[in-house]
């Protein structure tokens, strides 16, 4: 077992791997999924989030252990990144990683601290009457465009992962979650509109992202307006035909 513990955290490096320890006897279950499990539990009087990564297939152990992080070592190193950068998300606590007698990766966790949330962006999908919706789509835009600023291509930014925290009246901080994909590189404008894709926006929403990051990035809201409106129709279409395709062969 390896684990590296943010230096805040030293002095609970063992409570932290008994809590990981007992992970699937203990803690309060928020996500099960076919890949990952997400539960809660308390460091100490903390609350806390463990995300457990199911083993890997003998391929991907091979790639994890030898050529390529982790996801649990992603989540922590992303997550750093992204504080040192002024972009929120929850507290990055510790990673740990077992491997087997080979040096294979087996099992690994990524710990961070449990944010009490408000809503997340979905509820403004399917909410047209959403209080204060047009001011916090303006206020997430220029959340992405502070992502962008930096350098940050978010590869999972759809509905789910954006933590939405309204500070006081007219004011949202916005958190990111599921962090152990991203790319580090200078976005031309294609790839910031491209970047929105996954919001599943609608085209009112099109239309306030699109004025609002015209204002921050100085280019015309038309160009913008075109860009996005295509990103966000191909990846409708093509999530569509995905969805279709299952269905005729029954999956």
């Amino acid at each position: 077992m390896q684990i590296i513990v943010n230096k805040e955290y030293y002095s609970k490096q063992n409570a932290i791997i008994q809590l990981v320890n007992n992970f699937f006897d203990e803690g309060k279950l928020i996500v099960k999924g076919s890949r990952n499990t997400i539960k809660s539990n308390l460091l100490d009087d903390e609350k806390v989030n463990i995300k457990f990564f199911q083993k890997p297939g003998f391929l991907k152990s091979i790639i994890y252990s030898f050529f390529r992080n982790s996801k649990a070592k992603r989540s922590y190193d992303y997550a750093n990144y992204l504080i040192q950068h002024s972009i929120l998300t929850p507290f990055p606590i510790a990673y740990i990683e077992e491997r087997n007698c080979l040096g294979l990766l087996n099992k690994s966790f990524y710990i961070s601290k449990q944010i009490d949330y408000n809503f997340t962006f979905r509820e403004l999908i399917h909410s047209p009457k959403f209080p204060d919706r047009e001011l916090i789509l303006q206020q997430f835009t220029d959340f992405t465009f502070s992502l962008h600023e930096a350098n940050i291509n978010f590869l999972d930014h759809s509905p789910g992962n954006t933590l939405i925290i309204k500070k006081e009246a007219g004011l949202y901080d916005f958190y990111l979650i599921d962090l152990n994909r991203m790319e580090f590189k200078n976005l031309d404008i294609e790839s910031r509109m491209d970047n929105f894709k996954k919001m599943w926006l609608s085209k009112e929403m099109i239309k306030i992202i699109a004025n609002r990051y015209s204002e921050l990035s100085k280019h015309p809201k038309d160009e913008l307006l075109k860009i996005l409106s295509g990103k966000t129709k191909q990846f409708k279409m093509k999530t569509a035909r995905k969805k279709f395709f299952k269905r005729m062969i029954g999956l």
